[in-house]
């Protein structure tokens, strides 16, 4: 007998004929012998939805109060799924995050998982029951509150619970048939990919692959699980994404995918003094912010002024509290001004097969070059390169790219609910 954790995502419950169609597949899975537990999102757009009903409220909501809210389109999913299980004579319980153990820290919206103990979990699967767990949530130890996991928190609860409870794997369901080359609503002829590497999945979901959040992608890597990205609506075979042992050969290929985000901008610190320490104390006022920073460039100074130019990447979401923070501390900082840009798109060629084969940088810019897409900044990894251009090329930079290294396939991808979730 296996056990195998299943997450459905919000297209795959968008209404009540979808959720009998999960329902029957789950109950498949348990009559061919598994133990299941099953990690739910909010049915269809439920989550924006509550979001909006919040800002016509007040659009100051309390972080606590948000959480309460937001956890409710789970909960709604979690109960209509056992009631359609139940219905088709298997027995099924369903549990909120904090019934099925899940325990995070105290920060609301964004809370990171701190312990798992899937107790009643357990129970349930011993007494035979499929055990269905409304994702995206947990609870604070401390101050008893409900807390939320931020987007993409259902599959870092599935691939939690998979840990917790030695599953044998964590099947992630969506409306397309696995983890593609490309997002195949950008590049119809995208490719499927039968494997591929933690390293990488992590590339492309840092990157802006929405197929796999980079925190479910993280947790799965660091506790050894392996993960089936698999389409909702049909019963073909997937993608596996695996962690290969220490030592293996694995021959990998040049290019594994190429993704884009859109939701990133770029701010340009400009006139800064190059002297030792001044780069410091820039980030230090970002990072005291809590934003994340992608990619940085500092341009070389000018000698008749020795001033210098320092440009960054952040989510947009962050951007309005950087430059406050910034702006605040420009006496003390000592530059000279801001620049705020946020049409930009970030596109990210990704493949493990980068380190032992050359020529990639060069025939990834000739490609642009030919597509007459300017280029703003360059970032590198091992197996990634990064480039930012304008926000209205960079859908065709993906699909110039995606066919420069030969990864169109024969025939069109097919995406089912139209989310990619």
């Amino acid at each position: 007998m296996s056990l195998i954790v299943q997450k459905y995502g919000g297209s795959s419950l968008a209404d009540a004929e979808s959720i009998k169609r999960v329902a029957k597949r789950i109950v498949e899975t348990r009559k061919a012998g598994n133990e299941v537990v099953v990690v739910v999102s909010a049915m269809g757009d439920t989550t924006d939805e509550l979001l909006e009903l919040a800002n016509q409220v007040t659009p100051i909501a309390t972080g606590r109060e948000l959480d309460m809210l937001l956890t409710a389109g789970e909960r709604i999913s979690m109960a209509l799924l056992a009631m359609s299980i139940k219905s088709m004579g298997q027995e099924a319980r369903s549990y909120t995050g904090s019934q099925a153990g899940l325990s995070t820290d105290a920060k609301h919206g964004s809370a990171r998982i701190v312990d798992v103990a899937p107790i009643r979990v357990r129970a349930a699967l011993d007494a035979g029951a499929i055990a269905i767990v409304a994702g995206f949530q947990g609870f604070n130890r401390g101050t008893g509150d409900i807390t939320t996991l931020g987007r993409g928190g259902s599959d870092t609860t599935a691939v939690a619970l998979a840990a917790a409870l030695n599953a044998d794997v964590c099947e992630i369901y969506t409306d397309v048939d696995g983890i593609f080359t490309a997002d195949p609503r950008v590049v119809p002829a995208a490719r499927k990919i039968d494997r591929i590497t933690s390293e990488e999945m992590l590339e492309l979901a840092a990157a802006g692959a929405k197929v796999l959040y980079i925190r479910a992608v993280e947790y799965a890597r660091r506790h050894g699980v392996t993960l089936h990205v698999r389409s909702s609506f049909n019963n073909n075979e997937g993608t596996l994404v695996v962690n290969p042992k220490e030592g293996e050969a694995v021959e990998e290929p040049i290019i594994a995918g190429v993704a884009a985000d859109l939701n990133e901008a770029k701010i340009t610190v400009v006139g800064v003094p190059d002297v030792p320490g001044k780069a410091a104390q820039i980030f230090t006022i970002v990072a005291s912010t809590d934003a994340n920073i992608d990619m940085i460039v500092q341009n070389v100074s000018t000698a008749a002024t020795g001033l210098a130019d320092i440009s960054f990447t952040l989510p947009k979401a962050d951007g309005a509290k950087v430059l406050k923070a910034l702006e605040d501390n420009k006496g003390t900082a000592g530059f000279a001004s801001l620049q705020y840009d946020d049409q930009i798109g970030k596109l990210a060629l990704v493949g493990a097969g980068m380190r032992t084969n050359a020529g990639v940088s060069a025939k990834l810019f000739t490609a642009l070059f030919e597509a007459g897409i300017n280029i703003e900044m360059i970032s590198t990894s091992e197996i990634r390169i990064s480039v930012v251009t304008r926000a209205d090329t960079i859908n065709e930079a993906v699909r110039v790219v995606h066919k420069a290294f030969d990864l169109d396939a024969d025939e069109l991808a097919q995406v089912h609910g139209g989310t990619g979730r």
